[in-house]
């Protein structure tokens, strides 16, 4: 502490007795508005700590004296909410689906929450716009339908999925492997028949060939003009419709060695009234019938 009080020269400031290369250093206190301030927050912020969660202690933390937290108060606003959502709810749930979709208020409120249950369930696989996805995730947008395309068809498919081990009840179609049934020659005559199903030009006696084997092989399930068969989960070969590309090689590959892809069942993970705002959205993409 400096013996006496010194003054700077320049400003008349008192100096706190501190001096570094000359430079010495000015005792200007901050200003009491500041300070107030200052304690006021302090204060403030041990009251908060009081009322609020807030410090750790060695088996938890503190709770606060008022109880409240975050979580607490999401839980309420969503209690708040569903209690909002309820009366409409319930009506998804005990109309028809064919009575929603002809209903206007049930049919703007299904496609708003089948929109959302879209994006946060199927998008992933089927597009965000039901458009598919490459690698096996059919197209929803358009009229191209393996197990059909009526409301009542989309809801037993999203209720039950497709090909997994979960639901007893899901759609199952399984295509064997016909790179251990057929010789190579074979099943290139056979996808040269599937390409001239579509009406492209193709080598007319191979053709003529796989038009006898896709009689005795595929017929049951594809149709006599690759129309398919949903009853048995046979998708269509007429068309320009490919989940896993239509190129004469990788109908080939199809052949002989398919890929078969699996949906899940959605009935236990999405309650009664999502799973059927969700079928009368994809209904309502481009392809329903």
């Amino acid at each position: 502490m400096p013996t006496k009080i010194e003054k700077d020269a320049v400003t008349g400031t008192e100096t706190t007795g501190h001096e570094w290369d000359g430079i010495k250093e000015l005792n200007t206190p901050l200003p009491k508005w500041w300070l107030y301030i200052l304690y006021a927050t302090i204060a403030w912020s041990a009251v908060w700590a009081v009322l609020y969660p807030s410090f750790p202690g060695l088996s938890g933390h503190w709770r606060g004296t008022t109880g409240w937290t975050q979580r607490t108060a999401i839980v309420e606003q969503m209690q708040a909410a569903e209690a909002e959502r309820a009366p409409m709810l319930e009506r998804i749930r005990a109309a028809a689906l064919d009575e929603i979709r002809r209903d206007p208020d049930l049919l703007q409120y299904a496609m708003a929450g089948g929109r959302v249950a879209f994006a946060d369930n199927c998008a992933a696989c089927h597009g965000a716009g039901g458009e598919g996805r490459p690698g096996g995730f059919p197209s929803l947008a358009d009229d191209s339908w393996i197990w059909g395309g009526t409301l009542e068809d989309i809801h037993t498919t999203i209720l039950h999925g497709i090909r997994n081990t979960q639901d007893a009840d899901a759609r199952m179609s399984l295509m064997p492997a016909y790179g251990q049934i057929l010789s190579r020659q074979e099943i290139d005559d056979v996808a040269e028949h599937v390409v001239s199903l579509t009406g492209r030009s193709t080598d007319a006696a191979s053709a003529a060939r796989g038009a006898t084997i896709y009689a005795d092989q595929c017929v049951a399930c594809h149709g006599e003009k690759g129309e398919g068969v949903r009853e048995q989960g046979g998708p269509a070969l007429n068309d320009a419709i490919w989940l896993y590309g239509g190129s004469k090689r990788e109908i080939a590959a199809q052949i002989a060695n398919p890929r078969m892809g699996v949906m899940p069942p959605w009935q236990g993970r999405l309650d009664v009234a999502t799973i059927r705002m969700l079928t009368v959205y994809v209904h309502t993409l481009g392809g329903g019938e």
